[in-house]
């Protein structure tokens, strides 16, 4: 998923996908798409810096088995130069820290980051509470739908959850346009049932993807 692009044709799709869903609704429909949703070099550094504390540890033991004699300021010192330069090929190499962090640390930051984009786009701020935002973080492979009140207390959990699951298949295929167009339509089926559209329904948030 990290891999996957979109290009100008796969926002526009994706801009008409929200307004033909949106043309049936009085319900809101915003997507993001994250690269990351956080740095992790501390994270990294710090599981890197632990792995090097017990690699020593190890060594040290082997060390005075064998009878193999090392000063402490000098193994003190290729300690802290061992971490010196995982930190600074941490640094020139943000990829690396993926592969560092667990993986619930990723999904909790990456959850954390949809939660700010749902406030930060004002999703919460409709006027029947039905916004309802469709998030990718595309780093941690995680999707989530983010639904205000309004709609959430209709649809049940499960449902969000299928939304999730076919999101995140298809943007493993590398289709995430597709994904977000069929993510969409379905979103949108929902809102309609339950916000169906109005004679005096107003467009109140912007109907296109944002890339962060």
């Amino acid at each position: 998923m990290a891999e996957a692009t979109l290009n100008s044709g796969d926002h526009e799709r994706i801009a008409a996908a929200i307004r033909a869903a949106e043309a049936e609704t009085s319900g809101e429909i915003y997507c993001v798409v994250a690269r990351r949703s956080d740095g992790y070099f501390f994270a990294a550094a710090f599981a890197v810096t632990l792995g090097i504390l017990l690699v020593s540890l190890a060594a040290a033991f082997a060390l005075e088995y064998w009878w193999v004699a090392v000063r402490l300021p000098h193994f003190v010192v290729v300690q802290l130069l061992a971490v010196a330069a995982a930190c600074a090929l941490l640094w020139w190499l943000p990829g690396l820290r993926l592969w560092l962090v667990p993986r619930r640390l990723l999904w909790r930051a990456a959850h954390a980051n949809a939660l700010r984009q749902f406030l930060a786009r004002n999703v919460h701020l409709t006027s029947e509470r039905t916004g309802v935002l469709i998030f990718v973080s595309l780093a941690e492979r995680y999707a989530e739908v983010v639904a205000d009140a309004g709609i959430n207390a209709k649809v049940p959990q499960d449902t969000w959850d299928g939304i999730v699951r076919d999101l995140t298949t298809q943007a493993r295929d590398n289709r995430l346009a597709d994904g977000f167009v069929a993510a969409i339509a379905t979103v949108g089926g929902l809102l309609s049932r339950h916000f169906p559209v109005s004679t005096t329904d107003v467009n109140e948030l912007d109907d296109h993807l944002v890339e962060i």
